[in-house]
């Protein structure tokens, strides 16, 4: 996709959101804790825009997700969509934002009911919502089957007589049925072949281009983020790190964790050199987080600027592994999502990204090649 999202006021915002889940024990199962899965996360969507969101396994990418949507319900923050506070409305305006925001699932078979047609699948949310009955219903499933790319006839048959990549034709069908604004797309295309990968990010990015859509884009691969979207967004245990355009992320990442997350995305061609960025120690666990900026126990530059710099404190890398100095600062202090000097848009949570995006820090060589084998 080599368009340009609209400027304008934001589709959707979302303003420092939490998501806590409780962890209990004991035979009177009371609380002991709390899984931080999204922690203090601000975002905005614009009208026709797609916001990819990276990120490893467990980092609340999905959480965050179901949150925007209050399929999960937010701890606290702020969600606003259209101008409208979603956690704050009533019955009867929920039941109209749930038109406007739909969720493509990332699993194309348990995502869809086994023991219904794909016609009633796609007619029962038209039917609820009031949008059409008798023939106009039966015409409005044809017509978004073939919108899709399958044949009207398949609204006779169930699930499991469709491939992987029709099932998922059938999902986004049905996040169509209501004629959003925003779709939340949950690795859409990660359970399938790569050669149907390509043709579902074709279809959804015609969607896009014909219907005016919003995506929130979820993802793992770092090729389908880089050819699908728009703005990048980097998620660490709950917590969103760096933001940027498109090209900006891929040219000038700034917070050692992108760079260490590009290093390892596979390039095509053999002969490419590159150097792998291994960061040391563990992702912390989201039950007790680090101190500060919760990437600090793994970060290049905190230990390279804390071996020349006596405002430095010793911090263990993971539970049950050895220490390493970093600095005091890193430890007691939450860096903001700050915009870049040169780059407005391009924004870093980390107290040295100015030092991470020239690639020179304190000392000699880069975070790069002090990290790197």
């Amino acid at each position: 996709m080599n368009g340009e999202a609209d400027e304008g006021a934001p589709l959707l915002e979302v303003e420092r959101l939490h998501t806590h889940f409780p962890v209990r024990s004991g035979l009177l199962r009371r609380t002991v804790g709390h899984v931080r899965a999204v922690d203090d996360v601000s975002l905005a969507v614009a009208p026709g825009e797609t916001l990819g969101l990276v990120g490893e396994s467990g980092c609340g990418k999905s959480t965050l997700g179901r949150s925007i949507l209050h399929l999960v319900p937010p701890t606290s923050g702020t969600v606003r969509f259209e101008g409208i506070d979603v956690g704050r409305a009533d019955r009867r305006t929920m039941r109209r934002l749930r038109r406007r925001m739909q969720i493509i699932f990332q699993d194309p078979v348990g995502s869809l009911n086994p023991r219904l047609t794909v016609g009633r699948i796609l007619a029962e949310p038209i039917r609820f919502h009031g949008l059409a009955k008798g023939a106009a219903l039966e015409e409005r499933v044809a017509e978004l089957l073939e919108r899709v790319g399958l044949e009207p006839e398949a609204a006779r048959r169930y699930p499991h007589a469709f491939s992987g990549g029709q099932r998922q034709r059938i999902g986004i069908a049905r996040a169509l049925s209501l004629e959003p604004r925003l779709i939340v797309c949950d690795e859409p295309v990660s359970a399938l072949d790569v050669s149907i990968q390509s043709q579902i990010l074709n279809l959804l990015a015609d969607l896009q281009e014909e219907l005016g859509l919003a995506y929130l884009f979820i993802a793992h691969n770092l090729a389908v983020i880089e050819n699908f979207c728009h703005r990048v967004g980097v998620m660490y245990l709950g917590r969103i790190v760096e933001t940027a355009d498109r090209d900006r992320f891929y040219s000038r990442p700034a917070h050692p964790y992108t760079q260490a997350l590009l290093s390892a995305a596979p390039h095509p061609d053999p002969e490419h050199a590159k150097r792998r960025i291994v960061l040391p120690g563990e992702v912390p666990s989201p039950i007790n987080p680090p101190s500060g900026c919760p990437f600090h126990p793994r970060c290049a530059l905190s230990r390279e600027r804390a071996a020349h710099a006596p405002d430095a404190e010793t911090t263990p890398l993971a539970e049950g592994e050895d220490e390493t100095r970093v600095m005091r600062k890193c430890v007691e202090e939450m860096p903001p999502l700050a915009p870049t000097a040169d780059a407005p848009r391009h924004r870093v949570a980390c107290w040295f990204h100015e030092e991470a995006a020239a690639g020179t820090p304190s000392g000699t060589g880069s975070a790069a090649e002090s990290a790197a084998v």
